[in-house]
């Protein structure tokens, strides 16, 4: 990803300094672990340690690869540089290509997940604080983008909480299941490696051995955690339409903070524009792109091929990359949002006590008028009101029928505000705990 949308810890996961670390580690692992057995001398493998300080220049590695054209080859050429070519003779024994590449591209896609996973504690930390803070700011709630019911912000904010909770689940268990090696050589045999080398190895990396491996580490773990994401960017574009629409001049219940000195159009000076939340919907696409791909990599010919590769040397840095920043982006939207409870109410009251219609109906049911014909006298006095501009609740006291089986007193608690609040701490309940 370019640095505009890039944050320096997730990127410094999958620069190749640090995967030829990674696959440093996994080698010197390896040899401990054959040493341990007997299979190599102890001293080639200490031998190997030698390099623990060492900076692998990349440069390097990539001049040799323009020869071997083989990147993993090209590596260990480069570490019996610094370690000696005898000394380094038993690096690799036994061991195919995808163990170092895939061991090493599992504990990326590891790390990468620790950041989202805390990405996402930061998020739902900002929208809890402003669910509490909005408990009771009523709003109107809209289905198909038309007013139904009041609601409140603080609801608003605890069904983004509830949602990006669930996210923080699933980012847990994708971390989980992406969190396994393989050194278990060509064709997955164990025929030249010891079991207990890649035991070892896993252990030492922080991953559990993948239970039965081809050549390769199975690619459904990679398409589960790539559909993860996806979600995740799908959760982020759900947040950020809501904001976009309470932004727009007709609605401008809520807006993005606008800082000192920030210009909203190059042509118009009075501009004040959704661009944040309008950028998150874009980087929930890039994330998203990255899924259809995941999931056509698990279907590989026999005990493996690399058409994943080249996909995955793509989509494992641009999809976590960009995921991270998106996370944080909307934390600090979420964290600094400008809310408009005034602007709420007027909006709620822009039809004149239309929402209220329901509560009239159930009422007039409860009276003993039948539904069809409740239905029927509730909707004449409504169309009114969208039709002449009329007063909802004018017009029901105006209405024989309506007045022949509800009093004025009790048309008029039907549009008590509080009733649609009263059970707002039930729901905060069950998102937050008691």
């Amino acid at each position: 990803m370019i640095p505009r949308y890039s944050r320096p810890d997730m990127v410094a996961i999958w620069s190749p300094k640090t995967k030829f670390r990674i696959w440093y580690e996994i080698e010197a692992h390896a040899c401990d672990a054959m040493a341990d057995l007997g299979v190599i001398p102890r001293e080639n493998a200490e031998a190997v340690w030698k390099a623990k300080d060492v900076e692998f220049d990349v440069a390097r590695i990539d001049e040799i690869e323009a020869v071997t054209k083989h990147d993993v080859i090209a590596f260990l050429t480069h570490l019996a540089e610094h370690v000696g070519s005898d000394e380094a003779r038993f690096v690799h024994q036994g061991m195919t290509s995808s163990d170092v590449l895939d061991t090493c591209f599992n504990v990326q896609l590891t790390r990468a997940a620790d950041i989202l996973i805390a990405d996402l504690e930061g998020l739902l930390a900002a929208l809890k604080r402003r669910a509490i803070e909005h408990k009771e700011t009523v709003r109107i709630g809209r289905s198909h983008g038309i007013h139904a019911e009041p609601t409140t912000m603080g609801l608003t904010f605890a069904r983004f909480y509830a949602e990006m909770d669930r996210n923080l689940s699933r980012m847990r268990d994708a971390r989980a299941e992406i969190a396994t090696g393989a050194i278990s050589g060509a064709v997955g045999t164990f025929a030249n490696i010891d079991p207990r080398v890649e035991e070892h190895v896993c252990d030492q990396l922080g991953l559990v051995p993948e239970p039965i491996s081809t050549q390769v580490i199975p690619r459904d773990r990679h398409a589960a955690f790539f559909a993860t994401l996806g979600v995740i960017a799908s959760s982020i574009e759900n947040v950020a339409t809501e904001i976009r629409h309470m932004q727009r001049t007709e609605v401008l219940e809520a807006e993005e903070f606008f800082s000192k000195g920030q210009k909203g159009s190059s042509a118009m000076p009075h501009k004040r524009n959704p661009v944040l939340t309008e950028n998150l919907t874009g980087l929930a696409r890039l994330v998203r792109m990255a899924v259809v791909p995941a999931m056509e990599n698990v279907a590989l010919w026999h005990e493996r091929d690399i058409s994943h590769s080249s996909v995955e040397r793509n989509i494992g840095p641009d999809s976590t990359v960009t995921l991270d920043f998106a996370l944080s982006r909307l934390t600090s939207v979420i964290d600094k949002l400008v809310v408009y409870p005034d602007n709420m109410l007027a909006n709620m009251n822009k039809f004149r006590g239309l929402v209220m219609s329901q509560r009239v109906l159930l009422a007039l049911t409860q009276a003993g008028v039948s539904r069809e014909d409740a239905y029927r006298l509730v909707q004449r006095n409504a169309m009114k009101v969208w039709e002449e501009g009329k007063d909802f609740k004018t017009e029901l006291l105006g209405d024989a029928d309506v007045v022949a089986a509800l009093s004025p007193e009790e048309i008029e608690e039907k549009f008590d505000l509080g009733y649609h609040t009263k059970h707002v701490d039930t729901i905060f309940a069950r998102v937050f705990g008691d």
